[in-house]
């Protein structure tokens, strides 16, 4: 999908373009190759810029190649397809070229950009490309720590069902949201090496209020790194808790349905015994015969049910 934004002179709102202008905002989204050649054809940008953002496993990094800088970072993602709050990383480049362009691209539709399509971002304009380019960086990591505070939710709300539970499947989506957290902060420490090199003002020039918006962000990434890092170690903690706790809860069981086993099988052994073909005296030709054999099941069921409860077999 190619969409080309540029910000308005007069009211200085963006709005959507159909032509490729100077000082124009190219977004890329799965584009299709004749999306690519028109973007390429217009801005002069290798097209191998273009097409190496295509694949999901791109890694964070500062590129330059021509006329053209390309900065990829690393995105939370929230895949909609599962049931649970499931979050993957994707990248996201970035390309600032000599001739006043500014072009993203990203193998998948991202919600990193909304903002700036709804003018909810202050002082954003598209002829500030590398304020733009600040910015953007300063949402991802932004929308890194919302993402935490979801799977902090997610970890609270498993952590209740786990108190009662016996199923593999809870501990298993334990690790799904251990996995996230993996993925994270590999990607944020990537996202770190290149905000740190930007800072550095070799690859872009930066006036102060670039600066700042760039230590904000670095602040920011840095916070997201921080969090990950704690709230694995304790969902590796949880992890190992409740699987114990899993165990017991298991083990309760079975010593219960053991207990309940032998109290039930008092009374089978008594009616087997006394109904064998063996002479029984006065008891076989007793009326209460019935009563006083249910009776007596009764009391020594009873009686073994308090001596196992009392030691806590049951």
């Amino acid at each position: 999908m190619l969409k080309i934004f540029k910000t308005s002179l007069t009211d200085k709102m963006i709005k959507k373009s159909k032509k490729i202008t100077v000082d124009s905002w190219i977004e890329l989204s799965t584009p299709t190759n004749d999306e690519i050649d028109k973007v390429v054809l217009k801005t002069k940008v290798d097209k191998d810029l273009i097409l190496k953002m295509l694949d999901d496993e791109e890694l964070p990094r500062v590129e330059q190649s021509g006329n053209a800088t390309l900065v990829v970072i690393d995105t939370p993602y929230l895949d909609q397809e599962e049931e649970r709050h499931t979050y993957k990383t994707y990248p996201l480049g970035i390309i600032i070229t000599d001739n006043n362009y500014v072009i993203t691209i990203s193998p998948k539709r991202t919600t990193i950009l909304n903002d700036f399509k709804k003018n909810k971002v202050k002082d954003f304009r598209t002829a500030k490309k590398v304020r733009f380019l600040i910015q953007i960086l300063l949402k991802t990591s932004n929308s890194y720590l919302r993402a935490l505070k979801q799977v902090n939710k997610d970890m609270e709300e498993k952590e209740q069902e786990l108190e009662k539970s016996t199923e593999n499947k809870d501990l298993i989506e334990l690790l799904e949201i251990e996995k996230t957290l993996v993925y994270f902060i590999t990607s944020l420490k990537a996202n770190d090496l290149v905000l740190e090199k930007l800072s550095k003002g070799t690859i872009f020039p930066l006036y102060e209020n670039d600066l700042d918006l760039l230590e904000d962000a670095i602040i920011e990434n840095k916070q997201a790194i921080e969090m990950s890092g704690i709230y694995r170690d304790i969902l590796s903690s949880i992890t190992d808790t409740y699987a114990n706790i899993v165990s017991n809860n298991l083990n309760y069981i079975m010593k219960f349905l053991a207990g309940a086993t032998i109290v039930l099988s008092i009374p089978t052994m008594i009616s087997s015994f006394l109904g064998m073909n063996v002479p029984l005296g006065s008891i076989s030709t007793n009326p209460a015969a019935c009563l006083i054999i249910t009776i007596l099941s009764i009391v020594l069921s009873l009686i073994v049910a308090f001596i196992l409860k009392r030691k806590n077999m049951l």
